[in-house]
């Protein structure tokens, strides 16, 4: 099995897509549909995280954003 973490976020979005078509269009073994559930629940963490370094990022520019805008407005 690859390595999960070195999957962009469109690539493991994807594949999570095509695994819930899968299990939901049923006709697989009590094994493969937990083989599919696991893989899943996998791609779903590695979307997270990058949903949350994104959210990160965006904060964080934000805060700058906020932050450059407060030391330039005139004290008065």
């Amino acid at each position: 099995m690859e390595d999960l973490d070195a999957l962009g976020y469109e690539q493991a979005r994807d594949e999570l897509i095509d695994v819930v078509r899968r299990l939901e269009a049923g006709g697989t073994s009590l094994e493969e549909s937990l083989a599919l559930w696991e893989r899943g629940e996998a791609l779903a963490k590695v979307c997270r995280r990058w949903l949350e370094g994104a959210r990160a990022r965006l904060d964080a520019a934000l805060a700058e954003e906020d932050q450059a805008e407060a030391e330039a407005e005139p004290e008065g």
